[in-house]
């Protein structure tokens, strides 16, 4: 059993910056993918980046590409998120969650999941 937690989500105003990280504890992350997801009231989980196991291969969503980055420490067994350029429509809880495929950004393809951490972006 792999446990996520994620950390970091905050309340910023448009054109801020944030950075969120997603600890691991459990299985070894170095076998899984990591992806980050966001969910806004009333609307479905949608992904938003996702990077391979070595941390060689990301996929980004189209709405984040050129603004965000996800990247990876194996050896502090954490994830990051660093969000630039943040617009209200980021506003969402943010989960990250972990996946045995390369690096996939459906949420059905995760395994794993984390709490989620809130982030507020003020118009």
């Amino acid at each position: 059993q792999m446990q996520l937690v994620e950390s970091g989500g905050e309340l910023v105003q448009t054109g801020g910056s944030l950075r969120l990280s997603c600890a691991a504890s459990g299985l070894t992350l170095d076998y899984y993918a990591i992806g980050w997801f966001r969910q806004a009231p009333g609307k479905e989980r949608e992904g938003v980046a996702s990077i391979s196991a070595t941390g060689e291969s990301t996929n980004y969503a189209d709405s984040v590409k050129g603004r965000f980055t996800i990247s990876r420490d194996n050896a502090k067994k954490t994830v990051y998120l660093a969000m630039n350029s943040l617009k209200p429509e980021d506003t969402g809880v943010y989960y990250c969650a972990a996946s045995t495929l390369r690096f996939p950004l459906d949420v059905a393809d995760f395994e794993y999941w984390g709490q989620g951490t809130q982030v507020t972006v003020s118009s």
